[in-house]
Formats: C-alpha cells, structure tokens, sequence
C-alpha cells in the first residue's frame, strides 16, 4: 500500500462509549425482570440516537476512505486503474489554493451548489468539514474525490502515476504550467533550442581560433 488515508476516530470512540455506558445503565437496574424493555431502548437509542450521531464519520469510512496501491486508487467502494487518470489533471489540482477549515464547511453547508464532477466513492455528497479535489481520467471525465489532506493525497497520487507527473512538474519548473501533450512537446523544443544554441556558439569559437 503506497498511500492510506486515516479516518479520525475519536468522535466514533467517544459517542460508543458514552452509548454503551448509558445501556449498562439502564441494564444495572432492569435485567434480567425488564430484558425486552431494556432490549427495545437499547436499540432506539442506537437507532435514532447513535447513528445520527455518527453519520459523518460513518460516511467518510465506507464511502470516502483512500488507499492508493501500485496499480489502483481506491475511494470507498470504487477501484479506479491508475491507468486510467490523467497525470495532467492531477497536477493541475495541486495547484490550486488549499481552502480553509471555513471554506470546507461552508462549501459542504451549500447543498444548492452546482455538482462539478461526479462524487467517486458511492456518496451522495461530500461529508461535512471535508476538502475535496477534482482530477480528470484520461478519456476526459472528470472525478470529484473528499479528502481530508489534498496536499498529501495529490502528492501521493502523482507519485504512483510515476513518470507522467514527474514531466508536469518540470514544466511547471522550466515555464508556463502546460499541461497534456503541449506541455511535455514544449519541454523538448526548448531543449532542443538550448542545443543548437550551444552548438552555434562551439562553431564560432572553433572559427575564431
């Protein structure tokens, strides 16, 4: 596993405790006479109570968890080939802005806001608090992934898609941020003109002499 994204789970824990400890409770002072009374609570309380409470951190578990292996990136219960991404489209979504913490909850309040790209993973939506980037496949699709560290996940992603992205972060360094063909043919072009630059000046030197 080159790259797994850790689900926070200190909420989870706290409200599991907190729902196990009221159960024992109410246990301590109805069983075994009340052990259907005690029963029925105990599954309201976790279905309208312990749930609800937890949907976010469920969701980011089943639906929204990343793991990226040699071969495939995974996000919940979808498997995406490497292959199949854009290393172009990956570069250019580390080059946006990181969103503050307000940001990301204001954008996962506005529910009205026009769907970019398809959410992967099986949500329905982005989970509150969460950032989220888009990366492109290579047939032009566009996919819409919740993460809790883009900066990380990108940098992850572009080093399993190897070579494709090492020449998107050259040209970035050399010039203009080109991206798909254009960008790795202006990388050539400009060293083939530093070459007969080069050669130009040898052959005056060697004229002069």
């Amino acid at each position: 596993m080159l790259y797994e994204e850790k689900i926070p789970k200190t909420w989870l824990a706290i409200t599991t405790v907190l729902y196990l400890v009221g159960i024992a409770a109410m246990g301590a002072g109805s069983l075994p006479d009340d052990f259907g009374l005690w029963l029925g609570l105990s599954a309201m309380f976790l279905v309208l109570v312990w749930v609800p409470f937890n949907a976010v951190p469920l969701s980011k578990y089943f639906f929204h968890r990343i793991r990226i292996d040699a071969q495939t990136l995974r996000v919940g219960r979808e498997r995406i080939p490497l292959a199949e991404l854009d290393p172009a489209g990956v570069h250019a979504a580390s080059q946006q802005a990181v969103p503050t913490a307000a940001q990301r909850y204001a954008t996962s309040l506005n529910t009205n806001a026009p769907v970019a790209a398809r959410l992967v993973g099986g949500g329905w939506s982005v989970p509150m608090g969460m950032d989220s980037v888009v990366i492109t496949t290579r047939r032009g699709e566009a996919l819409t992934i919740a993460t809790r560290d883009r900066t990380a996940f990108l940098t992850a992603l572009g080093r399993a898609l190897g070579a494709g992205w090492r020449d998107e972060q050259r040209v970035t360094r050399d010039g203009p941020a080109l991206v798909g063909p254009a960008a790795h043919g202006g990388v050539r072009g400009r060293l083939a003109r530093r070459g007969r630059r080069l050669g130009r000046c040898r052959r005056r030197r060697c004229a002069r002499r």
